[in-house]
């Protein structure tokens, strides 16, 4: 099985690259998001999954193992193929996607092509348990195992005077993600006891930045 890829870029597609290791040509199907960091001639590596199937062999390449690891998670979801796995990474990096789950924005998940309310719904509701303690003390960058849950954070206010915080930016006019971001980071800076009106402010000024 392909893990890794190391080559010379070759060509690329809409939907794909070339690379070239060794003389050997690899075909790898790559979100947007990857395939903007290609360019013919230069090296790249791509971390890889292998799909195989009865009549054919499908290498799907990814810029980093988190990226990776979002697409190993999506695709567990019903609805959710390899194709719209990849869509959705092109327009929700690792970082992101975390903090649209963990929001509930399901908005920002059907930004990607093909992906409906439903199943936007269907991924916000069967992912945010593995998402849902990103708070405070955990690093949103960090993209959970698939099948695992992200670790408790460590301290600062609770979810609930999070979740007002966060519903008091989104009725002024920012969208969830954004305002879960804000929070978030307002959180990290006030630490434990912090009141949802000290949230609300700081957040803003996060937001304004």
């Amino acid at each position: 099985m392909i893990a890794k890829l190391t080559g010379v870029v070759d060509s690329v597609g809409t939907d794909w690259v070339v690379v070239d290791v060794n003389g050997v040509g690899y075909q790898v199907a790559c979100s947007n998001r990857t395939l903007s960091r290609m360019a013919v001639g230069e090296r790249r590596a791509l971390v890889v999954e292998t799909f195989i199937r009865d009549d054919r062999i499908t290498l799907y390449g990814f810029a980093d193992s988190g990226e990776r690891d979002w697409f190993r998670l999506l695709t567990t979801i019903q609805g959710v193929g390899s194709r719209l796995a990849l869509s959705i990474l092109g327009v929700l990096d690792p970082d992101q996607l975390t903090r649209a789950i963990a929001a509930q924005d399901k908005t920002a998940l059907t930004r990607a092509d093909g992906v409906g309310p439903k199943v936007a719904a269907r991924i916000v509701n069967e992912l945010k348990d593995k998402v849902g303690n990103l708070t405070l003390g955990a690093s949103a960058s960090a993209a959970p195992a698939a099948g695992g849950k992200a670790a408790p954070a460590a301290g600062g206010p609770d979810n609930m005077v999070m979740a007002d915080a966060v519903s008091a930016l989104v009725n002024l006019g920012y969208g969830r993600s954004e305002a879960f971001g804000a929070v978030v980071a307002a959180g990290r800076k006030l630490g434990d006891g912090a009141g949802v009106s000290e949230l609300i402010r700081h957040g803003l000024k996060e937001l304004s930045q």
